[in-house]
């Protein structure tokens, strides 16, 4: 998971891993192409605007890294808006913030079944 916010992803975390996700969750992009290679990762999570590398640009780094990797975009602006020319909302799931704990987790296993 990746989001700048602390308070956002301190939340995110606290409602995955009661439902049984492991959960490796970093504040940038930068941060999570730290994530060792060997790190087993089905699921990016990410912030689209973010300080420094954005949540579009990051996930395409890491799914060119990592083949089979699936992507939640989570933004406050509509897909439409938070994404940039280029990036289609439809190759990836979205999530527009606020969202409710349902909703989270509804994609996130949505996503990963996908």
């Amino acid at each position: 998971m990746v989001e700048d916010d602390d308070s956002v992803r301190e939340l995110c975390v606290a409602i995955l891993e009661p439902v049984g996700y492991r959960v490796i969750a970093v504040g940038s992009g930068e941060e999570a192409l730290a994530v060792p290679p060997d790190e087993r990762i089905d699921l990016l999570l990410t912030d689209v605007v973010m300080p420094g590398l954005d949540g579009p640009a990051l996930a395409e780094r890491l799914t060119a890294a990592r083949p089979g990797l699936r992507v939640v975009f989570v933004s406050g602006y509509p897909c439409d808006m938070a994404m940039r020319p280029g990036a289609q909302c439809e190759r990836a799931a979205f999530l527009q913030k606020p969202y409710t704990i349902s909703q989270l987790t509804a994609l996130v296993r949505a996503t990963l079944d996908a």
